[in-house]
């Protein structure tokens, strides 16, 4: 592995955690939002629903901007709503206001999720790619191991305002590392004009490949179990299992281990096994996992160990599949990278998003619609990996 290929997956990691960090920083203070702000849990949930909602949204416009000037100006752009989303949760009066400032806030997160994803692209292919993509996800692991600490101490030393002001001073640092550390990827005579007739030529191009669509979305029903994880988890572990704000951020820290250990095996395990098996074990593995979690938890061995247990598994099935499709997604669509990237990003946020206002009026407190809503997820991943996994098998495949 060569410095420069360790320096990319750590600048291109660390810009890619200021998303990450806005939702698990966050996560210990949900039910003290609810309290604060007179809300309810639906409401406290949709705080993180609309961060979703946004960052989902103005993806399929940050790829298409950074194919058309670069990948670093987007990139700022992304920046500076950020920190005025940040500010503006730091001082929000309410939870509507709560509510509208964590929207301004995906909006701009969605440009570090989106845009690294590209830069990889541009510098790399097939098992490469997917080495980086998960060298990038092994420094963003840092985010559900340490976020939710730091967010239960900035709790603790204050209150949940304080976290959206550190989360605006982490965005100037990566502001202040995009312009001085991270070069430019995307040369200019490689650039493409942004048009609404490229834009619906290459989307057409993307929405009518049933293997990029597949992929897509097999990430993104593995992505949506996890956001309903999020949304859930933090009233389930407080209020279900009676853990303190410390102890949730301690169990949410090892629920994600899982993800992010297995995820630096991924480019290993698809060089010597091949992508296309290693992601149909991963999906079945994950398929498997949350089917005997809800069948425990239904029949009452519904203890944390258990939970916590069962989710380690189901997780690190997820840290082979997510990378994966990822990079085989976009394998066949370099030209259009930027627009693959942000289609991709946006498509999987909905699917998180969709899942969590789903089983929000069915929260109870109780495990049950959780581990319910994962297994769910992961029934509809194991489906479109079969059938996508079809397709792939009948599509010329490009080397990698």
């Amino acid at each position: 592995m060569t410095p420069g290929f360790l320096r990319s997956a750590v600048i291109l990691g660390l810009l890619s955690c200021v998303g990450p960090f806005a939702i698990d920083m966050y996560l210990p203070a949900l039910p003290k939002v609810a309290t604060e702000l007179d809300g309810t849990i639906a409401a406290a949930q949709m705080t993180i629903t609309s961060y979703f909602i946004a960052f989902g949204v103005v993806q399929i416009f940050y790829g298409p901007l950074s194919d058309m000037y670069g990948r670093k100006p987007p990139l700022l752009v992304g920046l500076v709503l950020f920190i005025i989303g940040s500010l503006g949760c730091a001082f929000a009066p309410d939870v509507s206001w709560l509510i509208a400032a964590r929207f301004l806030q995906g909006l701009g997160g969605a440009a570090v999720m989106v845009i690294p994803r590209a830069i990889i692209r541009d510098m790399h292919t097939g098992t490469q790619a997917t080495r980086l993509m998960a060298l990038v996800m092994l420094v963003i692991s840092v985010s559900p191991m340490l976020a939710p600490l730091a967010g239960s101490g900035l709790i603790a030393i204050s209150d949940w305002r304080l976290i959206f002001l550190v989360l605006a001073f982490v965005a100037v640092l990566s502001i202040l590392m995009t312009l001085f550390l991270q070069p430019e990827t995307l040369a200019p005579e490689h650039r493409v004009p942004v048009s609404l007739k490229a834009i619906g030529r290459g989307a057409k191009t993307l929405f009518t490949d049933p293997v990029f669509m597949g992929l897509t979305f097999v990430g993104g029903f593995g992505m949506a179990s996890f956001f309903v994880f999020l949304a859930s988890a933090s009233f389930v572990y407080t209020g279900f299992y009676g853990l303190t704000p410390v102890g949730f951020s301690l169990a949410f820290a090892i629920n994600a281990l899982g993800f992010f250990a297995a995820s630096q095996f991924a480019a290993g395990l698809g060089e010597r096994f091949g992508l296309i098996p290693m992601l149909t074990w991963a999906v079945s593995g994950f398929l498997g996992a949350t089917l005997m979690l809800l069948a425990l938890v239904l029949a009452g061995f519904d203890q944390l160990g258990v939970v916590i247990l069962m989710l380690i598994l189901a997780n690190a099935c997820l840290g082979l599949v997510i990378p994966t499709t990822m990079v085989m997604a976009l394998d066949d669509h370099g030209d259009i990278a930027g627009l693959a990237s942000s289609l991709g990003g946006m498509l999987q946020m909905f699917s998180g998003g969709l899942m969590v206002a789903l089983v929000g009026p069915f929260f109870d407190g109780t495990p049950v619609p959780m581990v319910a809503a994962i297994a769910i997820c992961a029934v509809i991943a194991f489906i479109l990996m079969r059938l996508t996994i079809s397709a792939r098998l009948r599509t010329p495949v490009l080397p990698v």
